[in-house]
């Protein structure tokens, strides 16, 4: 696959703030986009950002060129993913205005839309190790194909998927961004075991196929996988239970530490 880019995640439509308005307009646009920063602009040229903090015991009639930072750091939209991520979090800045070579507004990159490009990730030493697996499990020896697949005949492994992590694989695959599933294909059966969530939102979406990383197995042999699907009653993707997000594990133990506090 291509590499991911800054342009492949970024907001296109972004809400600026003009520099020479004053901080009244800034508290007006937070108040009104829940938004807590802007680019600055002068034009369409970036040349600042102000954030909320900025704010703290500003006058209202403040030029927003005296409480900006005009220690900008942007990103390039051809500009890798990963290469934006570092930047984000070393740098501790939540959101990067993107643009062009003449510093132009593209749009923007936060924190949550590098984290939502990295849910679910798939390495090719990830079927690789599992097909390594098989082979000392079963003796077996599988074969790796590359190919679409039906969504209606995988055979899920999983019970749950949560719905904020559902929501940003319907993202990438509206955008043509999805990586492929992995599923383990031996006769009469078509076994799902990695990206339960690109699959459930495939069906939600009604697409009928999916890019596949397709290990195929001759031996009509039955699985550990298989026994686990049975065991949780999974026959279909329909099967899958959704959780909303406040039923994720990571935010029971965040409500579970903040109670404990």
């Amino acid at each position: 696959m291509d590499k991911k880019k800054v342009r492949d995640y970024m907001t296109y439509d972004v809400i600026s703030v003009d520099s020479k308005g004053a901080a009244q307009d800034v508290i007006d646009k937070i108040q009104k986009t829940n938004h807590d920063g802007f680019p600055v602009v002068d034009g369409t040229r970036v040349i600042g950002y102000i954030s909320a903090r900025d704010l703290l015991f500003t006058q209202a009639d403040t030029p927003v060129e005296q409480v900006m930072s005009k220690n900008l750091i942007v990103a390039d939209p051809d500009m890798d993913i990963n290469d934006a991520a570092r930047v984000i979090f070393r740098s501790g800045i939540q959101k990067l205005p993107v643009v062009d070579e003449r510093n132009n507004l593209l749009g923007i990159i936060s924190n949550s839309d590098v984290i939502r490009s990295q849910i679910e990730h798939v390495s090719p030493e990830k079927v690789f190790n599992f097909m390594s697996t098989l082979k000392k499990l079963y003796n077996v020896d599988p074969t790796l194909d590359r190919g679409t697949l039906p969504v209606k005949d995988l055979l899920p492994t999983q019970s749950k998927v949560y719905e904020d992590e559902l929501e940003g694989r319907m993202y990438e695959i509206r955008k043509g961004l999805a990586e492929p599933i992995i599923v383990v294909r031996r006769p009469g059966r078509t076994i799902l075991v990695d990206g339960h969530h690109r699959a459930v939102a495939a069906k939600k979406l009604g697409i009928t196929a999916l890019d596949s990383y397709i290990i195929d197995i001759k031996d009509d042999i039955e699985l550990g996988l298989e026994r686990t699907a049975q065991a949780m009653n999974l026959k279909t993707l329909d099967d899958v239970q959704v959780l909303d997000y406040a039923r994720h594990p990571l935010v029971a133990i965040t409500h579970r530490m903040v109670k404990r506090d």
